[in-house]
């Protein structure tokens, strides 16, 4: 839940917030690396059983209960299996996952979001699920599959666990008395700068629609490539780029957004919605139950409505280690933790969505209460069939950070679009190379 920025906390807590990002691995110098020779695919297939760990991240002690059961259930259906279940801290968990990497004590399944995948795929250290279970492909959603392939290598290197994405949330009061429709709210960027100057001018210049400005998801949803195909070199420094910084300036300049959204004293959409100052803001599918706790009136004058464009993906998955000693009781546990009705019974208790095909036709997340915040979380449910890893996991933190101050002097005109992006994919290409 997408994308962010603050402690290095449980991926679910983040989650459950507004939108989520993890933290990132892909700038910590991992290089290539020989084979080494540990089991490949082939050994993936035997008798299940042994002694077999499991990793997860920051699930204890809120989901204790829940995850004993799983792992019970597990050690039902195989007698002869013991699974070790291993919990780590949300802080510090990429410099844990590095430390086990580098030692080679990485446990025999390991919960890593794809931009902690990633360098261990560099190493030639996770195994290939495609390899090793062709049957993944259709038993698992694709983009959740597809956040675990990457540019330059061949295979899919985890299976996706829980995902997440997100909606639009719109102040229907608001709308009505500015005299917009919230049943028909804006559905892309020239009608959002229309409907933003509608409530400016309205509203006296009290009320922003817009709130925030462009990041990468935006490049990626007017249709920018924001990297080459073979993952090395960033490629958003586009006339299509430049277009959308060229719509924000213009909007920013008109008095369309706050004046403090590219400050550091900039509060963020979400607490500007809740506030009444914004109308418009983007959220995970929970967003309207947690506003009932921060804004009681607000929420439910709330209407949801899908992303514009693409829907952000956001994904954890589990991963296994080519090293593993017991590779068919790994794929095996993995497997079951990843099951539609584990994944069910694990979003019942906290606001993610199941990951497995098989999930579709489950009304907890295809049928609405008719309540709004019902509506919402089926409305992000349908998106997640078409949602897309939108921000690649090269773009780490320190990446998206230059990448700001560079739309950030864009917006203010301080620097010309294509100017600040082509500065800002040279940086970030000098980072990719440190």
């Amino acid at each position: 839940m997408r994308h962010i920025r603050p402690l290095r906390r449980s991926p679910l807590a983040r989650w459950t917030a507004v939108a989520v990002a993890a933290v990132t691995l892909a700038g910590c110098g991992l290089g290539g690396a020989e084979d080494s020779g540990a089991p490949g695919p082939a050994a993936a297939h035997g008798e299940v059983k042994g002694k077999v760990s499991l990793q997860t991240w920051a699930l204890k002690p809120k989901f204790t209960a829940y995850m004993e059961k799983v792992i019970s259930g597990f050690e039902k259906k195989y007698p002869g299996v013991e699974v070790e279940w291993l919990d780590q801290p949300g802080e510090g968990y990429s410099e844990k996952v590095l430390s086990q990497s580098a030692g080679g004590t990485l446990p025999d399944v390991v919960n890593l979001p794809p931009d902690f995948a990633l360098p261990l795929v560099r190493q030639n250290l996770l195994l290939d699920i495609a390899a090793s279970d062709p049957a993944a492909a259709t038993d698992y959603v694709k983009g959740g599959l597809d956040a675990y392939r990457f540019p330059g290598h061949d295979g899919t290197y985890g299976y996706p666990w829980y995902l997440n994405t997100d909606v639009n949330y719109w102040n229907s009061e608001l709308f009505t008395t500015y005299g917009l429709d919230p049943k028909k709210p804006p559905a892309s960027l020239d009608e959002l700068v229309k409907a933003a100057r509608t409530v400016k001018a309205k509203s006296g210049g009290r009320t922003y629609l817009m709130s925030r400005k462009p990041n990468l998801i935006d490049l990626a949803n007017a249709g920018v490539p924001i990297m080459s195909a073979d993952g090395r070199h960033f490629t958003f420094n586009t006339p299509e780029a430049a277009a959308v910084l060229d719509t924000y300036r213009a909007a920013f300049k008109e008095g369309l957004l706050p004046k403090d959204v590219l400050t550091e004293t900039y509060a963020g959409n979400t607490k500007l919605f809740s506030s009444g100052t914004a109308a418009w803001t983007t959220a995970g599918a929970n967003y309207i139950t947690s506003l009932g706790t921060d804004n009681p009136s607000l929420a439910p004058k709330v209407v949801p409505s899908p992303a514009i464009g693409t829907p952000p993906l956001y994904v954890q998955g589990l991963s296994i280690p080519k090293n593993t000693r017991n590779p068919a009781a790994a794929l095996a546990l993995a497997r079951w933790v990843t099951n539609a009705e584990n994944q069910a019974a694990f979003a019942h208790e906290t606001s993610i969505f199941p990951s497995t095909t098989a999930s579709a036709s489950d009304p907890f997340f295809s049928k609405s209460d008719g309540s709004n915040a019902g509506d919402a979380k089926v409305l992000a449910f349908r998106s997640l069939a078409s949602a897309r890893v939108l921000e690649p996991v090269q773009a780490n933190d320190a990446v998206k950070t230059l990448i700001n101050q560079q739309i950030a002097l864009a917006i203010s005109g301080q620097s010309g679009s294509k100017e600040a992006l082509d500065t800002a994919v040279a940086r970030a290409d000098q980072l990719l190379k440190d």
